[in-house]
């Protein structure tokens, strides 16, 4: 593939934007895969009842940077520039590109990447950054689920994911008098990495925690999401159990001597249940 074939696929986000607009939740998941079509399951049909779509966005002063290797499902990841620096990753699935993740908003400084005319993809079965990649969302899920930092697994003051374990941490007594608990998974989907220039690699996943809340009372005290989201995926006002669904698409920098960076993260709410 070539940029023309990069940019022809980018151009989907416009379909993407559209089928959202009509509500055309079928349309939605026939142009995603992976973290994306997570979001447009449940998330899209709670749009018909209420729910706000995602905004619309024209994103512009895009980057391609395109493997240099090919593969069973090719893919390639996108940096749009304007409004908001942002990674998207594009995956080859049936015949025909669609959005495995994006928009995954850039939090920092992107990092260069290893690139000229096409870009070195970091593989897995590669003894140094490979092996380093591929244990990035390992690394995130025993963070995440550690609460008294016993995994060993760091990131610098002032990373989101360090933010975000915070927020887990404190979330139980937020709630009281409801009952709180939460589990994070791994969106089943490789990891694709690239490489960074200079060594190490950036690495493209994704996350799903599941909250669960319940109360004896007749409805939860400190519910995560108010009465119109709930509304919008149950059909109802209030809940005395309520589980929630939350995907985090991430971009995570790994260094030679294994340090963890989130350069991009987007949080979204996929799924509310009774």
């Amino acid at each position: 593939m070539g940029p023309d074939d990069a940019e022809k696929a980018f151009g989907l986000l416009k379909e993407l934007d559209d089928a959202w607009k009509k509500r055309d939740c079928t349309k939605v998941l026939f142009l995603t895969t992976s973290a994306e079509s997570e979001l447009g399951g449940r998330a899209c049909e709670a749009t018909r009842n209420g729910r706000p779509a995602p905004p619309s966005l024209d994103y512009s002063d895009v980057d391609y940077f395109l493997p240099d290797r090919p593969a069973e499902h090719p893919w390639f990841v996108a940096l749009a520039r304007k409004p908001q620096p942002s990674y998207f990753v594009f995956a080859y699935e049936e015949d025909r590109w669609r959005l495995a993740d994006g928009p995954v908003r850039i939090t920092g400084k992107a990092p260069e990447l290893d690139a000229d005319q096409t870009t070195r993809v970091v593989p897995t079965d590669d003894p140094d950054d490979g092996v380093r990649a591929r244990l990035v969302p390992q690394k995130h899920l025993a963070f995440l689920s550690d609460r008294f930092g016993l995994s060993g697994v760091r990131f610098s003051s002032g990373d989101p994911m360090r933010a975000l374990l915070t927020e887990l941490v404190k979330k139980p007594a937020t709630v009281r008098p409801d009952r709180f608990s939460s589990d994070v998974q791994l969106v089943p989907a490789d990891a694709r990495a690239l490489g960074v220039k200079g060594g190490g690699a950036l690495v493209f996943h994704a996350l799903k925690i599941y909250y669960t809340q319940k109360t004896g009372a007749r409805k939860l005290a400190h519910p995560l999401y108010g009465a119109a989201a709930v509304r919008a995926f149950t059909g109802k006002g209030s809940l005395k159990v309520q589980h929630t669904a939350e995907v985090i698409m991430l971009a995570t920098r790994v260094d030679p001597d294994g340090k963890l960076t989130t350069v991009a993260m987007t949080r979204g709410l996929a799924d509310i249940t009774p």
